[in-house]
């Protein structure tokens, strides 16, 4: 008896007419294409979406990294300038600082052992970008100590140029010779140009 019910189900249903396959056929292909616009275009734009945000982004990332590094080459350069012109303004201050250029001569002095005995500044004479601050020194010491104390001038970071070097005046005291010594000792500063700049 229920395979007489199964045989007349199938019976019925290859009985139906063409429409109905067809209506059903039509339905499966509304689904499949409900589903398409609906679910699978919509996931498509969002992912297109978000591949272009993410290629935008790499692009972004590599500019700001590419800003950073040209940030850190232009912040160590400063600091390489800035270092430089620290040397710089050692050799060459912007000022004439004779306090400065006397408490070097009068150390350069002390380690090399002669007697300072007298200093006198000169006029300041101005050239293009630096002016010449001369100054009239003499000293008392042994010929080596006077020569060292020369060197040690020509060591300093601050250019200073020892000229007209005069030995006279050799006395005998105990077993050295000491020597009266006169000299041009002459530093340098930079120009201040017009408006403030150096």
């Amino acid at each position: 008896m229920a395979t007489a019910t199964a045989t007349g189900s199938t019976s019925s249903l290859s009985k139906s007419p063409a429409t109905q396959k067809i209506l059903g056929g039509v339905f499966l292909v509304l689904i499949f294409v409900l589903y398409y616009v609906l679910i699978h275009t919509d996931i498509g734009t969002k992912i297109d979406n978000a591949t272009r945000q993410s290629a935008q982004l790499d692009t972004d990332l590599a500019a700001q990294r590419q800003s950073q590094a040209s940030y850190f080459a232009d912040k160590d350069q400063l600091t390489m300038h800035q270092q430089r012109q620290r040397e710089l303004n050692k050799a060459l201050p912007a000022d004439t600082e004779v306090a400065a250029f006397l408490s070097s001569i009068q150390q350069v002095s002390n380690v090399s052992g002669i007697n300072l005995t007298a200093w006198q500044p000169q006029d300041e004479k101005s050239e293009a970008y630096y002016a010449k601050v001369p100054m009239k020194l003499e000293m008392t010491g042994r010929f080596h100590q006077i020569a060292k104390f020369i060197y040690e001038v020509g060591k300093l970071d601050r250019i200073i140029n020892m000229e007209n070097i005069e030995l006279s005046e050799p006395k005998l005291i105990g077993a050295d010779v000491v020597v009266h010594a006169r000299c041009l000792a002459t530093s340098f500063h930079a120009i201040k140009k017009v408006g403030g700049a150096k």
